[in-house]
């Protein structure tokens, strides 16, 4: 149980680091095919992407809170562990994910210029490229970048505390 809440710290940081690792990679790929045209009627064209992320489900948060109550309720009774080191509860571990769920969404936005001379043009002369602000994936690349560095300055933080108890 100790360990677990010790250690709650870098899977909530890992969480974080995922997201925004994700969001970098999103913006990464957008930047690197914003000017990518596409030959008429081609639907392996790529699409901007963006990175969706929700809250758990509330009946997570509300099956750990209750699991930790009982945890404490508990903490003077005697325990039995068993061959794995558990206390006989299965729910005693952190296996609920409380973090956020991440899902890539394409879009399908395209910006048309007139470049009847271009080998993807149509008939018309129009190009289609995949309407991507690059001001906008920059500012979201950038962001992104600083918030994975504080989530890794959490769990730089985190080992510190750890390491200076281990000293006391």
């Amino acid at each position: 149980m100790l360990p677990d809440r010790m250690f709650t710290t870098f899977r909530t940081a890992a969480q974080g680091l995922a997201v925004q690792r994700e969001k970098i990679a999103v913006a990464g790929r957008n930047i690197a095919h914003a000017n990518t045209s596409s030959r008429p009627g081609n639907e392996g064209v790529y699409r901007p992407q963006s990175v969706v992320t929700s809250l758990g489900e509330e009946q997570n948060f509300q099956r750990m809170l209750l699991d930790n109550v009982q945890n404490l309720q508990q903490a003077n009774a005697p325990r039995r562990l068993d061959a794995n080191g558990n206390n006989g509860n299965p729910q005693a571990a952190f296996t609920h994910n409380l973090g956020p769920q991440i899902q890539v969404v394409e879009t399908d936005a395209f910006r048309y210029e007139f470049d009847p001379n271009h080998p993807d043009a149509d008939q018309n002369g129009m190009v289609r490229y995949p309407d991507i602000d690059l001001i906008t994936e920059m500012t979201q690349l950038i962001s992104a970048n600083r918030l994975y560095e504080a989530n890794l300055s959490v769990v730089e933080a985190e080992k510190q505390i750890i390491r200076r108890s281990l000293e006391i």
